[in-house]
């Protein structure tokens, strides 16, 4: 008997340069502004039957490294990104059923732009749109748009309960069969089917109706990292897909129970949200060679330590440039107003180790769990992960896109998951909710 199925999609860090300078990247400094590579890497996934794909970004160069851009620029880390909603719609026109789902903050796109700009991608794409909400986590971020920081981390999602309502609202304006395309009575629109939603709360307000007309899926999907507690109540309450990456399988699973209670508690059916889990395997033609890149993976975190610390850094609102290395990170006071779900992974699995090993650990892990080996045994692992941990699928992320990268696992891991009945072979829809409520 198979195993039950489960979903595939990958984690896009934006549309910037990845591991610049590293092997087989080829002249990936010139190809990033054509995005050519990203469309290579859509079609790819395409073929392989993927969910989606979630262009990840962040609106700021960083400069939580000795105070300085210096670190980010010269290494690429993080910069430069172009606007995912962009990419996006180019990433829609290179397919015909894969799902796109770009990032857009609730502090940088009001309400209203983010509906229009997620509904009309859903339009133009038969209903493959998505959004991943994200609420920010840089002050660097916010100064960009006049503010001088963000708000506090629960704060800014209690501002995004009624962000989100707006957004749902808004593509809630038109009632399915507005649009009548009655040429007989000179009629396009039904005006009886299209609302005003008159939403004045404490942080945002609209009025409506959303001019871009009606979402092919109805509601476009909502993608959210629900990691911190705050997040996780989120993404319980509204999203269709869940980016997660708590460590260790035992973790996951703690995870994935608590998040179904709590749709399960709110009157949500809790299959009808898929819990993806950040996974960054390692896959090679021998099981010496995947053990050899793995190895890689470490030498290359400790020989650029500076860089990974900024990159760490750069992502939980930290500069660690101060830091002496030779200190148990039991001993450090290490507290953020960014990504918390983040810096607080990396503190339970670091324990008592001295900041340099704990950083290289962490840095040089896979995500959720460390997955390594050949396209057979890769495959069996992410098959005894997801029966222990219940489903729903996996998010890809891996350090680089170069094509050597995306090649291991649409060619080489892949087929495998399919021939044994762990991932599609083919979709069964068109849109791209039907086709995460496939199984």
């Amino acid at each position: 008997m198979p195993a039950n199925p489960f979903h595939l999609a990958w984690f896009l860090q934006g549309s910037s340069i990845q591991a610049w300078g590293e092997p087989w990247t080829g002249n990936i400094a010139q190809e990033w502004m054509t995005a050519d590579m990203f469309l290579d890497l859509v079609r790819s996934m395409e073929r392989a039957c993927f969910d989606y794909i979630l262009i990840e970004d962040s609106i700021y160069i960083g400069q939580n490294w000795q105070n300085s851009r210096d670190i980010f620029l010269k290494g690429g880390i993080c910069a430069p990104r172009q606007e995912p909603s962009v990419v996006a719609t180019l990433m829609a026109a290179a397919t015909r059923r894969l799902g796109i789902v770009p990032t857009l903050s609730t502090f940088a796109y009001h309400p209203y732009l983010t509906a229009r700009i997620v509904g009309s991608l859903d339009q133009i794409s038969g209903g493959r749109a998505g959004w991943n909400m994200v609420t920010g986590s840089s002050d660097f971020s916010a100064q960009n748009f006049g503010m001088e920081k963000l708000p506090e981390h629960d704060q800014r999602y209690v501002m995004a309960q009624e962000y989100i309502d707006i957004v749902k609202g808004l593509w809630g304006s038109w009632e399915p069969g507005a649009i009548l395309d009655d040429r007989e009575n000179g009629i396009l629109i039904d005006p009886a089917k299209v609302h005003t939603i008159d939403y004045k709360g404490q942080y945002y307000a609209s009025r409506g109706p959303l001019n871009s007309g009606p979402c092919p899926q109805g509601q476009p999907v909502i993608a959210q990292a629900g990691g911190s507690k705050s997040g996780r109540t989120i993404a319980a309450t509204h999203a269709d897909t869940i980016v997660a990456a708590p460590n260790g399988v035992a973790a996951m699973k703690q995870y994935r129970d608590d998040v179904r209670a709590q749709m399960a508690a709110m009157g949500r059916d809790p299959d009808s949200c898929k819990i993806l889990f950040l996974l960054s395997p390692i896959v090679a033609e021998t099981e010496d060679q995947a053990k050899w890149f793995a190895d890689q993976r470490r030498v290359s975190a400790a020989a650029n330590l500076d860089a990974r610390m900024a990159r760490f850094g750069w992502s939980t609102n930290l500069d660690l440039s101060s830091l002496d290395l030779d200190t148990p990170v039991s001993q450090l006071s290490l507290t953020t107003n960014g990504h918390q779900s983040s810096l607080s992974q990396f503190l339970t699995r670091a324990g008592d180790k001295p900041l340099r090993e704990a950083m290289i650990d962490h840095v040089s892990c896979g995500y959720c769990v460390d997955v390594v080996g050949t396209p057979d045994s890769v495959a069996s692992q992410m098959e005894d992960i997801m029966a222990e941990v219940g489903g729903d699928g996996f998010l890809l992320a891996l350090g680089d896109v170069s094509r050597r990268s995306v090649a291991t696992i649409m060619d080489g891991l892949v087929p495998v998951l399919q021939r044994r009945g762990l991932t599609r072979r083919a979709y069964a829809h068109e849109q791209l909710r039907d086709n995460l409520l496939e199984f």
